[in-house]
């Protein structure tokens, strides 16, 4: 077994062995390289020329580039029986965290294998390795580690095996793997014991309020005339000679709108994205493990809320763009997707002002308690809040729950 070789791509992990084994050929590529059709062509150039004007010379050049591309070509030639196993320790990670691989390649022929390479590409790298003389049944282990630095979706594989010439003129592929999927999650904070919708009395908890006609009930107390009598607890009543009516506590189920700005314009630099889409997707996860109602929208895209790690699978794959929704339209997104929405959370960057973002708020449906976070890496914590909107600038993730209870005090 050879060392871990480090791979470049772009916690949530579920434990799952993520496994790609395949003990047929997927796919066949072979023939020329660009250096060996340029010789070919050579060969048959200088062999018009020299046989046109009587150089030799330029006849001996072109058969020796002639000889030359055929024993390359013959050097690719031959069969591999390999059964090949790629697997992920985990197929979800968070940044920062490493990731683990192996390759296992096993000769499922009758006779030795001649000495190949390997290949595995993993996002837009790839690593190369050395691939032994190998008998019958043998078995051949690679280990290998993706640094994760930042959020991604990194596609590792297909596997290839790959003969070539040592000078690169003629090459031979075959797939023996479909590619499989590792999520570089973002990181989130945990917010247990914090109120994810933002209200005093929201997320269906009972508030100090206290009502005659909602369903937490509370107490009891005597009757007051012009009370509603269906709500009279008549055992009560009986044994204490007094009518006695329920009373409740005022709940409300909160229907809460996470919106991120995917608009490249919104953002200084990467980094105040990254921090908007940690914010989001803490904020997101919490309320999904609440069980609580959520509508999760990155620019005009609405993302998977079924379960946490669905929805951290979204987001390690957002990316932003040109011209995509900004902090301006998503104020429109979330009136369209999610119209009994009764709190919105919007996470943008540091270009939109305050003044913009109190005239996208506009566009809100009237009372809907808003929240726009501004993200900017090292920034003091700071919150404004004029009636239902709330504007408010965050350093670092780890300042979400102490910005929370800013917003939970009033």
């Amino acid at each position: 077994m050879s060392g871990p070789a480090a791979l470049g791509g772009r916690r949530g992990s579920t434990g799952r062995l993520a496994r790609s084994a395949v003990r047929g050929v997927r796919a066949r590529t072979g023939g020329l390289t660009g250096l060996g059709w340029g010789m070919v062509v050579a060969a048959a150039v200088t062999l018009v020329v020299g046989r046109r004007y009587g150089w030799a010379e330029l006849v001996v050049a072109a058969c020796v580039l002639g000889v030359a591309v055929l024993v390359s070509a013959a050097m690719t030639v031959g069969r591999s029986h390999y059964a090949v196993d790629v697997d992920l320790a985990d197929d979800a990670v968070t940044v920062g965290e490493r990731a683990m691989g192996r390759i296992e390649v096993r000769n499922v022929g009758r006779r030795r294998l001649l000495p190949a390479r390997i290949e595995l590409p993993v996002g837009i790298g790839s690593a190369s390795f050395a691939l032994p003389s190998m008998a019958a049944g043998a078995v051949h282990e690679e280990v290998y580690a993706i640094p994760t630095t930042r959020r991604a979706v990194v596609v590792v594989g297909p596997v290839r095996s790959v003969r070539a010439d040592p000078l690169g003129i003629a090459r031979r592929e075959v797939l023996w793997t479909d590619p499989v999927e590792l999520y570089v999650h973002p990181v989130t904070v945990s917010l247990t014991g914090t109120r994810a919708g933002l209200l005093r009395d929201l997320e269906g908890q009972s508030t100090r309020s206290l009502s005659d006609d909602d369903m937490s009930f509370h107490a009891l107390r005597e009757y007051i005339p012009g009370d509603d009598r269906r709500s009279i607890h008549w055992r009560t009543s009986a044994r204490t000679g007094t009518l006695m009516v329920r009373q409740f506590e005022d709940t409300r189920r909160t229907h809460t709108a996470l919106a991120v700005s995917t608009d490249a314009e919104d953002y200084r630099h990467e980094d105040e994205l990254e921090l908007a889409v940690s914010t989001f997707a803490s904020l997101g996860t919490h309320v999904i493990r609440e069980g609580l109602e959520i509508t999760a929208l990155a620019g005009d895209q609405r993302l998977r809320t079924q379960t946490p790690r669905r929805l951290l699978d979204d987001c390690s794959a957002l990316v932003a763009a040109p011209r995509a929704a900004d902090a301006h339209d998503l104020s429109r997104v979330v009136a369209r997707n999610a119209p009994s929405a009764s709190m919105a959370v919007v996470m943008t960057g540091t270009v939109p002002t305050r003044a913009d973002l109190r005239t996208s708020s506009s566009h809100l449906p009237p009372g809907l308690r808003t929240v726009f976070v501004q993200c900017d890496p090292g920034a003091e914590l700071s919150l404004r809040t004029q009636g239902t909107l709330s504007v408010s600038t965050l350093g670092t993730v780890e300042d979400l729950p102490r910005l929370l209870r800013q917003l939970v005090t009033g």
